[in-house]
């Protein structure tokens, strides 16, 4: 284990950490106003396939990434509507939203497996701040979604525990009947917070584009939904234990990949 390759571990942790991350901060904010989604990896699909038909189509990022947040926020409404609206079993129409996404991404994307994504995101490194030894070359040399999950983090903890509108949120969740009382929408609250944590995964849009060779695959999420899931219950909640998770998951993916490359025996499923 060399300095440089440990760098290079921690560089791919952050990144690789942050495709969870995001769709973890969102379904934390779901999960915190009383709705289970489990239909993250389905919205991540269908924000991955809509925003690299885009980006094919226009050339343009921006778009990409609309496109992508509009597909996964269509996914979540209907997880809404189900479970907040017509009551349905959290967990089956989670499962649903999940399958549902599967296959008609699977369907939809047929003619575009293979093709190659004309813009890409690319690593910007942070003038001054990349050139500070170790740390500078792991977080300041990054691309700008990893940017601005550093920012983002810290502000939805801060939404959460120090403004009323979190407090709120909180309510809703421990006690809904509560916050009724109180005057607080409870299923118009719901209905945001579903959206806002479906909204999360179009950073399944950034799989495609933040590879060397971005090209759609089927199921090309590789379940990075369910950890997003399981990862809110490992932060009990909270974005900045979610956060120190999500690099766990990132270091640990990092680290097998490029003891593979090193010829190590043990196998990569360990």
């Amino acid at each position: 284990m060399t300095g440089d390759l440990l760098i290079a571990i921690c560089l791919a942790a952050i990144a690789s950490g942050t495709s969870i991350l995001l769709p973890a901060l969102g379904e934390s904010l779901t999960e915190r106003s009383g709705v289970q989604n489990l239909g993250v990896e389905g919205m991540m699909l269908m924000g991955a396939l809509f925003g690299y038909i885009v980006d094919i189509v226009t050339g343009n990022i921006v778009l990409a990434f609309a496109a992508a947040m509009l597909a996964a926020m269509s996914l979540a409404l209907v997880h809404a509507f189900l479970s907040v609206t017509l009551r349905a079993n959290q967990i089956v129409s989670g499962l649903a939203v999940t399958l549902f996404g599967s296959g008609l991404t699977a369907f939809i994307g047929k003619p575009f497996v293979g093709a190659q994504a004309p813009v890409v995101l690319s690593r910007v490194p942070i003038p001054g701040l990349s050139q500070i030894p170790v740390l500078g070359q792991i977080v300041f040399n990054q691309d700008p979604v990893v940017y601005a999950s550093f920012i983002l983090v810290p502000i939805v903890w801060y939404f959460i525990y120090r403004t009323r509108p979190g407090l709120n949120l909180r309510a809703i969740g421990e006690n809904p009947a509560t916050a009724d009382a109180m005057g607080v929408g409870v299923a118009s609250r719901r209905y945001l917070y579903t959206l806002i944590g479906g909204c999360a995964g179009w950073h399944g849009r950034r799989v495609p584009v933040a590879r060397l060779h971005p090209t759609w695959v089927e199921g090309m999420t590789a379940g990075r939904g369910w950890i997003a899931v399981g990862l809110v219950v490992f932060g009990t909640w909270d974005p900045l234990r979610v956060m120190a998770g999500a690099y766990l998951f990132g270091f640990v993916d990092g680290f097998q990949l490029r003891a593979q490359g090193l010829g190590s025996t043990v196998p990569s499923f360990f």
